[in-house]
């Protein structure tokens, strides 16, 4: 099964949830695979970048975010480990660390600890450079204004709330990948 048969068997119906994670996934692959095409020195599997960009959110249905049209049980931020697990039982082992490794710009266990955030107990920072180029592409689409890329300061704006180490790794990604 490709990546949008596994979008379809989570998101059987037509709806405005589907809308929002098919065009926030398609404009977070298509900046991917921008920055793949703009460093060709760094060697980036380009159809792993487009299929696991796709399947980042997987699992955002399984959270609450009414603004999103999203009626799950768990806090948004849940959303990258319990799509990872939907990904790994479809046999997608390195997809599924995409999106347990995309929220913010990767979450360290010091700060899981520290926040007291209510998502497993390990580092799940980005680690391959595919996973760090998806996790940094993400960080230009929002969910609920999917008609425009965010500028460099908004996206680190939005970063900067969650700590200064997300920060840090956000700015070696501008000057890697743009």
């Amino acid at each position: 099964m490709d990546a949008l048969g596994i979008i379809d068997k989570y998101y059987p119906e037509d709806n405005e949830l589907k809308h929002i994670l098919l065009t926030h996934s398609r404009s977070v692959a298509d900046k991917a695979l921008w920055i793949a095409n703009r460093h060709p020195e760094l060697n980036l599997d380009k159809q792993f970048l487009e299929e696991a960009a796709l399947l980042h959110d997987i699992g955002v249905f399984l959270t609450d975010a009414p603004g999103i049209h999203c009626h799950g049980k768990h806090p948004y931020i849940c959303h990258g480990y319990l799509g990872a697990e939907l990904v790994r039982n479809e046999g997608y082992p390195r997809h599924a660390l995409v999106c347990e490794r995309h929220t913010g710009a990767g979450l360290s266990l010091a700060s899981i600890l520290q926040r007291d955030l209510p998502v497993p107990h390990r580092d799940m920072l980005p680690v391959s450079l595919e996973e760090q180029v998806i996790c940094f592409a993400d960080k230009f689409f929002s969910k609920t204004h999917l008609d425009r890329e965010k500028s460099i300061e908004k996206a680190l704006k939005s970063i900067a709330k969650h700590g200064e180490e997300g920060v840090e790794r956000f700015n070696h990604w501008c000057e890697s990948f743009l």
